[in-house]
């Protein structure tokens, strides 16, 4: 298992692997094979059919994060904190501990960069470790106005690197960079001694992380032009579906190797 010394020595090394997961019989087949499992407030919009992450909870992520710790018993998990839990010190501190105190996850992952490190700073120092997040974050999408590709401009790139500076500084042990243009993202990178994680932030980061319900073909309403579908699994899920409904109106299901006959 990654711990975050081993994480942070990633560093510019072989890349890391992170995918999100919900569950805990998820969380069991993805156990061992990925770097980091990320407990993602993403959740809202995937399977619970939400329009952006906003209104998850604190208890629906504790209730996720706990399921997930339950399968995934090798592997790095990090709890994002979920929006509005988190808006000063005090607030934060009691809610990042709940996730240390009621479930097994590594460490919790929030949003923001120069804003939000005194929040990063206070949970740091109080034995909380954080990954940071930068770039598209979809916590903001309502406040910018959707979601945005970052790092279009000098200006922007500029702005993005003193983010990640102060992440680090607050004491983050990595990164994610989401939605930004690639070479914004290599520069983000050299700019930082944490590993970067990225989402829809090309090759030249130190990982990189994808939902799962995204990248194994699940989550049908839409595909962002980053994910890379590796399975397309909503048509293998319904193909079976209809075998099963067509052979128990057929009543060819259940054959007798699926009968108790004594």
């Amino acid at each position: 298992m990654k711990t975050i010394t081993s994480i942070k020595q990633q560093k510019g090394q072989t890349p890391l692997t992170v995918i999100t997961a919900y569950d805990a019989l998820f969380a069991s087949l993805f156990d061992q094979r990925v770097d980091i499992i990320l407990v993602g407030d993403s959740l809202n919009m995937s399977f619970n059919a939400k329009p952006d992450t906003l209104s998850a909870s604190m208890e629906v992520m504790l209730y996720h994060t706990k399921a997930v710790c339950a399968g995934a018993k090798e592997t790095f998990i990090v709890c994002d904190m979920p929006f509005g839990t988190y808006t000063d010190e005090k607030m934060a501190l009691h809610n990042a501990s709940l996730v240390y105190s009621q479930t097994n996850a590594h460490a919790v992952k929030i949003e923001g960069g120069v804003s939000r490190a005194h929040i990063i700073k206070a949970l740091t120092q109080n034995s909380i470790a954080v990954m940071g997040h930068i770039g598209l974050m979809p916590q903001y999408v309502r406040s910018e106005g959707g979601y945005k590709v970052r790092g279009r401009s000098e200006e922007d790139i500029l702005a993005l690197i003193e983010d990640a500076k102060a992440v680090e500084e607050a004491g983050a042990f990595s990164l994610v960079i989401e939605g930004v243009v690639e070479e914004a993202a290599r520069r983000i990178s050299e700019a930082i001694s944490i590993p970067t994680i990225g989402i829809g932030a090309g090759k030249y980061t130190d990982g990189q992380v994808l939902v799962w319900s995204d990248m194994l073909g699940f989550f049908q309403a839409f595909q962002p032009k980053f994910v890379k579908r590796y399975l397309e699994g909503a048509t293998l899920i319904q193909d079976a579906v209809d075998a099963y409904v067509k052979e128990v109106k057929e009543r060819s299901f259940p054959e007798a190797p699926y009968t108790y006959t004594k």
